[in-house]
């Protein structure tokens, strides 16, 4: 009897298909643009720290904000972190506004783990956010160029007319953690499709152009951004929620990577080879010896 390994998503005992995934240059831009991305958003944070709070438009006034993290005085005399959205306030004691152990509690919005460097810097998080950035959109444009001119992205990414019809199907098995199998797993299904898609031309050009727009001097260069986002304070704010929109993707990404068998995952991350998971027809063989 064969045993089928979720660890890998393959049978054992079973000669398994092994396809090329990913191109080398998919692979190096995978990599530096995990790296990159985790020290800008860290970074980021420590950036959002010197002053907490989101605005809509070209002004900006504390006493009025969007979204706003910040301590307040308790009833009880103790330090509190309040978390603003709009009217709403929410207490976030503990994760944001105020955190560390009660001995040594510290009144800031994103606690000391999560930003880069750990103490409150603001120059060297400013440091650190342009040289991530740096790397980061040059990798972009060319990975944006390379899916274009090699055929990728009209291969691979643009969903077609059939596909459309197995959206709510797609979506369903998603949520039972059901993936595809046998020569379905050599493409990407059209959730997978529609997520690249939305990522990688809409939440990270997003994520480039505002942080340009917060450019005084990108400003001077191009002023059209400031109309285009309808200003500055308006550009950060959808700078900050594009960032939240990539951190909650990757947690999804990740999720799927360790459901769907990790070491198949990353050994096409890394060498470019995957083994296509047995087809139903084969587990259901497999069952009945």
């Amino acid at each position: 009897m064969r045993v089928f390994d979720s660890f890998t998503g393959t049978n054992r005992g079973q000669a398994a298909t092994v396809i090329q995934r990913h191109g080398a240059f998919t692979r190096l831009w995978h990599w530096v643009n995990a790296a990159c991305l985790l020290v800008l958003l860290m970074s980021g944070l420590q950036i959002f720290n010197a002053h907490p709070a989101l605005y809509w438009g070209k002004d900006s006034s504390f006493a009025n904000p969007a979204l706003s993290i910040h301590a307040a005085t308790g009833n009880d005399g103790e330090w509190r972190g309040i978390t603003q959205v709009g009217p709403y306030r929410f207490d976030t004691t503990g994760v944001l506004g105020v955190s560390g152990p009660d001995e040594a509690r510290e009144r800031r919005a994103f606690p000391a783990w999560a930003t880069l460097p750990g103490p409150r810097w603001l120059s060297a998080g400013r440091g650190w956010h342009f040289l991530a950035a740096w790397v980061f959109v040059p990798m972009l444009l060319a990975y944006l160029a390379y899916l274009v001119l090699s055929g990728q992205l009209r291969r691979r990414l643009l969903p077609r007319r059939q596909e459309w019809r197995t959206l709510g199907q797609s979506f369903y098995d998603h949520l039972r953690l059901r993936f595809p199998r046998g020569e379905e797993a050599r493409h990407y299904n059209l959730l997978q499709k529609l997520a690249y898609l939305l990522v990688l031309f809409v939440v990270m050009p997003l994520v480039v152009l505002t942080g340009l727009t917060m450019s005084p001097t990108m400003d001077a260069a191009w002023p059209w951004l400031l109309d285009v986002f309808g200003g500055r304070q308006s550009a950060r704010t959808i700078h900050f929620l594009c960032a939240l929109a990539l951190v909650i993707f990757f947690l999804i990404h990740i999720v799927l990577v360790l459901v769907s068998g990790v070491a198949n995952n990353l050994r096409s991350m890394i060498t470019g080879r995957y083994r296509l998971p047995a087809s139903e027809e084969v587990l259901s063989d497999e069952q009945q010896k």
